[in-house]
């Protein structure tokens, strides 16, 4: 996204919060972005949260500090969504509590409290950006969430207790000059995208998720509670469909995944945890370490189709430097069936057992690619199997993870 962002006159992120982690290498310095969206390194690019984001505001102004001192300009270049749900403190009570009911059965969330905040959107009672303007409006949904939130601790047990309604106060002052502060920024994101759009600029609409964890389209119910998929960026943001003239997808090399889940082509223990250093696996936002394995065509064949994909960009190629065999998973065995298709029912990708196909691997190092030419030959040749499995062209390719280690490949 951060190569994409250059082109771009706005960027804007339509959903998820601040568990998403970006990481972004400027210059050797290595950034990481939560709910900022990538436009942000980029001087003069205007930045904006859209209103399918769930804004938690202590969360943006920490990461709004560390930019500053890391000398990056935000003033007067980042916008929230008028629209945008706000995390309280109990939405983060509500799921620790939810958390410890699943049990053996939990999400495995980043316990920052999104779930529980589009869930309240979900049910009419959620607390929003232009309501953190009007006390009385606040007030009223801030004593509902406390009363439920409250209800459910109780109920738990185990989880954290909350005051009672009656003692709601602090949050209600707290959430107030939060609002204050955020006053600045406060716009309607889809009057302002639609303005620059009619006047030939261009948008770039960046997700915080992978289409495996979109509400709709993902794990179910192992996913985020947004919708992830380029369907999202509508929504999120209020530009219509069609409005936006490309998709692009973002995949890696090889196949990751952080929490619990299906994951049919992970790699055992020993050689997952080999390829996790290599790639230096570790959740951006949580620092989990992820899950690891072999490239799963079968689910990128998904996210091209739902998301109306047409081109690719291949991550960390250079991570798989060195290594001898490669494989792609190009379908799943179940029940006696070869399946092509990702199964949506969530016993049935629990049980897939992927069908590989072997792939050599190359010498040396890809790092010093600067064109598809310059790939050694069974690099360029993993990538075309990729493109004639997924059905989209490859455009970029990255082998390292520097702004200038991106070879483009169209």
């Amino acid at each position: 996204m951060d190569i994409l962002s250059e082109r771009a006159d706005a960027v804007v992120r339509y959903q998820g919060g601040a568990n998403a982690g970006h990481t972004v290498v400027v210059g050797g310095r290595t950034v990481v972005l939560h709910l900022v969206p990538c436009g942000i390194l980029r001087p003069g690019k205007l930045c904006y949260l859209g209103n399918g984001v769930v804004l938690d505001p202590d969360a943006l102004f920490r990461e709004l500090t560390q930019l500053e001192s890391a000398g990056v300009e935000v003033s007067g270049r980042l916008f929230v969504s008028l629209s945008a749900h706000v995390i309280l403190p109990y939405h983060r009570v509500v799921e620790s509590a939810m958390e410890e009911v699943l049990g053996e059965g939990r999400i495995g969330t980043a316990g920052r409290g999104i779930g529980p905040a589009y869930r309240d959107k979900a049910g009419r009672v959620g607390v929003r950006v232009c309501d953190l303007l009007d006390r009385k409006v606040l007030r009223e949904k801030i004593q509902i969430l406390a009363r439920h939130a409250g209800a459910l601790s109780r109920e738990v047990g185990g989880a954290a207790r909350l005051p009672e309604v009656e003692d709601a106060g602090p949050v209600l002052e707290r959430f107030s000059a939060l609002g204050e502060r955020l006053r600045p920024m406060m716009v309607d994101v889809s009057i302002v995208l639609n303005r620059a759009l009619d006047e030939g600029k261009t948008v770039l609409f960046e997700g915080a998720q992978g289409t495996l964890l979109d509400v709709d389209h993902g794990t179910y119910p192992f996913v985020s509670s947004s919708s992830a998929t380029a369907g999202g960026a509508c929504t999120g943001t209020g530009v219509g469909p069609t409005r936006i003239d490309e998709v692009i997808g973002v995949v890696k090399a090889y196949t990751t995944r952080v929490g619990n889940g299906p994951f049919p082509t992970e790699l055992p223990p020993e050689e997952s945890s080999a390829l996790r250093e290599a790639g230096g696996e570790y959740g951006a936002t949580t620092g989990r370490p992820r899950r690891c394995g072999w490239f799963d065509a079968v689910v990128v064949r998904h996210s091209v189709r739902v998301n109306g994909i047409t081109r690719l960009y291949i991550t960390k190629l250079d991570v798989l430097d060195g290594t001898r065999e490669l494989k792609i998973c190009t379908a799943y065995r179940h029940r006696g069936a070869t399946l092509t298709d990702f199964p949506a029912g969530i016993a049935d990708a629990f049980a897939a057992v992927p069908v590989y196909e072997s792939h050599p691997g190359w010498e040396g190092s890809v790092k010093r690619a600067r064109s598809r030419e310059g790939l050694p030959r069974a690099a360029a040749a993993y990538l075309r199997r990729i493109e004639e499995l997924t059905g989209a062209e490859v455009a970029g390719v990255s082998v390292g993870s520097g702004r200038e280690e991106m070879v483009f490949c169209q």
